[in-house]
């Protein structure tokens, strides 16, 4: 059979060169022409053939397509190609799958979907899991804790399903500096240092996890010119053994899916199996009591109970997340005691949610890649009084799947009472469509040196890849 990998933009190099040593005949398309440098280099190596779709002329009998799930091609344009040949079709997510059968059966593996809130729910479970030794992919790089010390298996890594099996291997080559056992035998998926994975993924999961955490579809946004949507990518969450995830998006989305161990949180809703009693918000420390009812855990036993704990979350969509992760450690029998410290440890992480003090001014950073409208509003609302703040709104395009709907933003700008302050390439934009007074500094950097020199607290909130911010 052959095995066409389509896009190599987005991991499918580490997945056409995993299948070519795994001695599969293997075929690529490099559908946004980036492929370079080594990656190129490794095709070769590994007798990769580069083609483009009008070659599926010359092949005769079966062909396995894998796709990512945005791919703006359909089955049915590929198949035009070449109508005669025998087609399969995978996702990337379950390439990946199939690539990793058989690794992590003895430990805690958890794979974290949603549109917003992934990254700072996967590093609250670090906390939580931390004398487990976890493994993590995120937004944030590929990481290894090893007796609570921090190793950086790869910074610069995007949450691609690819970079699961990626991740997976650089810690196999950290674990096992100069062990000689082939990868992918029975011995090598016994060599490993860490006793739990955490994955991101940005669009669906591969079904690996004990538990797959759904945290919310805070916007349903089109994917694959406009032929699917981030809620029906995100399906894939079903996949896993048991599933965690935000009622409200459970019944508008999945009320049709059966699935014997689907466990659900909501802030407001009494229904779902875990939701918070009461709940006293504050910058510093927020105090919430929660109550869950028949939480299926992945050894199929039933609990209910409640916990009442502090934890750092300035606002309610912050408090979801928090939710989210606590319903997953609950689905995974951990214990109470190590919930409530774990999440208590947390304390934001740069790049998303972050408080600091500099000199006389509160600085409250919303750094976040996929910032639309509503998570604007939301961190907005988690500032009691206005007055005592400077909000600055910025950022970057391109940078993620989704895109901004400046008209929407400006309606709520043009209403917002505060002093606004526009940054960046988003904020140029957006002062074209603003009517009411604003400041435009071009360097978001400047824009704290002006709250800190006036001693301003300041609400700062930036749609960037954090990397790409803290090198300005």
């Amino acid at each position: 059979m052959n095995n066409l990998v389509i896009d190599l933009t987005h991991g499918g190099v580490k997945i056409a060169i995993s299948l070519a040593k795994k001695g599969k005949n293997v075929l690529a398309y490099d559908i946004y022409n980036t492929l370079k440098g080594i990656d190129k280099k490794m095709l070769e190596v590994y007798d990769v053939e580069l083609i483009q779709l009008e070659d599926l002329t010359n092949f005769k009998g079966d062909m396995n397509v894998i796709y990512p799930i945005h791919l703006p091609l359909s089955p049915n344009e590929i198949k035009s190609y070449n109508p005669n040949l025998n087609y399969t079709f995978q996702t990337h997510h379950d390439i990946v799958k199939d690539l990793l059968d058989g690794w992590g059966r003895d430990i805690i593996k958890i794979e974290i979907t949603g549109v917003k809130g992934k990254t700072t729910s996967a590093f609250m479970l670090k906390e939580i899991l931390l004398d487990d030794n976890p493994l993590i992919l995120s937004s944030l790089g590929a990481l290894l804790y090893e007796n609570h010390n921090e190793i950086i298996l790869k910074r610069n890594i995007s949450i691609t399903p690819a970079n699961i099996k990626e991740t997976v291997d650089l810690a196999y080559k950290i674990a096992n500096p100069i062990c000689k056992i082939a990868e992918g035998t029975v011995e090598s998926k016994n060599l490993k240092k860490y006793n739990s994975a955490i994955f991101e993924s940005s669009l669906g999961v591969c079904g690996i996890g004990d538990v797959g955490l759904l945290l919310n579809i805070a916007e349903d946004y089109p994917i694959a010119k406009g032929r699917g949507s981030a809620s029906q990518a995100k399906r894939q969450v079903f996949k896993c053994k048991c599933v965690c995830i935000q009622k409200e998006a459970f019944d508008k989305y999945y009320s049709d899916i059966k699935h014997e161990k689907t466990n659900t949180f909501s802030l407001n809703d009494r229904n779902a199996n875990l939701f918070i009693r009461n709940a006293k918000y504050d910058l510093d420390l927020t105090e919430l009591e929660i109550e869950y009812r028949n939480v299926k855990t992945i050894n199929d036993n039933v609990v209910s109970g409640e916990i009442k704990l502090d934890c750092f979350a300035p606002g309610p969509h912050h408090a979801s997340n928090v939710l989210g992760v606590i319903l997953t450690c609950l689905s995974l029998e951990i214990n109470q005691d190590k919930i409530i410290n774990g999440i208590k440890s947390y304390k934001g992480i740069p790049g998303r949610t972050n408080r600091k003090i500099i000199k006389n001014s509160t600085i409250i950073e919303e750094i976040n890649p996929g910032l639309n409208t509503q998570a604007i509003k939301e961190s907005v609302n988690m500032i009691r009084n206005l007055d005592d703040y400077l909000i600055s709104i910025g950022g970057d395009y391109g940078i993620t799947c989704e895109e901004i709907d400046e008209e929407k933003l400006a309606t709520y700008l043009n209403g917002l009472e505060s002093d606004l302050i526009l940054t960046g390439d988003l904020g140029l934009s957006l002062s074209s469509k603003i009517n009411r007074k604003f400041t435009y500094i071009e360097n978001c950097n400047d824009v704290y040196n002006m709250a800190i020199e006036n001693e301003k607290n300041l609400l700062f909130i930036y749609r960037s890849d954090y990397r790409k911010l803290s090198q300005r």
